[in-house]
């Protein structure tokens, strides 16, 4: 028997990425910048505040006001894990969310995304899409080998989410957290360096203008691009 059947396939070559740094992130729908309060916390609590159910499955929140977020955002701001980012619409010119790199660990060549909040504006747009793709972009890019997305199992909307960007299923941990007093079983999706080109093409294709018709529709699902590249499927959702 040989050492990659006892041990695991040997990685070469590889060298620890770089911890992200915040630099801003840009594309054709969305501009992603560090996130900081008084720049970006007043926007963010108007956009916020027209939901309180985007809070459901985060640790914190709901905020009464604009000073409770800001104070939230100044206590996040400094980073370095998580590492926060404000999510502009370039369509609109409106800030509309946030998400974050977290449990960064570059020696293992792995990196979360996660703290994911849009508001009902942002939702659904390709802008939300774009954001979400460039912070996978860069995590490869700069030489991740493993890109992870965790929910609360009950949030079927995140899990939903994850597969249509191309995460694969890889189970659910139980108990493994208390949240606002109630127990949370945590679903884990991920995908590794060896799927990014096919992904990379996958979104490209979905992003490009000729993916829309004159009313902004897609002639062509996310979901159904990023099918092919996923290795397992979420059973929980094919009940639904």
């Amino acid at each position: 028997m040989s050492n990659s059947e006892i041990l695991g396939q040997e990685v070469r070559g590889f060298r620890p990425p770089p911890v992200p740094e915040g630099a801003e992130l840009s594309g054709r729908y969305a501009r992603l910048m560090r996130l900081r309060a008084d720049a970006h916390a007043a926007n963010l609590h108007r956009a916020n505040s027209v939901s309180d159910a985007i809070w459901d499955y985060l640790p914190y929140g709901p905020f009464s006001s604009a000073a409770a977020y800001h104070r939230w955002v100044r206590e996040v701001e400094a980073g370095p894990d998580a590492l926060f980012y404000a999510i502009e619409n370039r369509e609109t010119g409106q800030l509309g969310g946030v998400a974050s790199y977290l449990r960064i660990t570059p020696e293992m060549g792995t990196i979360e995304v996660g703290h994911i909040n849009f508001s009902p504006a942002l939702q659904r747009t390709r802008a939300a899409t774009e954001a979400m793709y460039l912070m996978m972009k860069w995590a490869f890019e700069a030489g991740y080998r493993r890109y992870e997305w965790k929910c609360n199992a009950l949030n079927l909307g995140s899990r939903r989410a994850a597969e249509r960007l191309g995460f694969s299923f890889e189970g659910v941990f139980r108990q493994a957290a208390v949240i606002k007093g109630h127990n949370r079983d945590t679903a884990w999706f991920a995908a590794i360096d060896a799927e990014w080109p096919a992904l990379k093409e996958a979104f490209n294709a979905w992003l490009a203008p000729s993916n829309f018709d004159a009313e902004g529709q897609q002639r062509e699902r996310l979901a159904d691009l990023t099918r092919l590249v996923r290795v397992s499927s979420d059973p929980a959702l094919a009940k639904t």
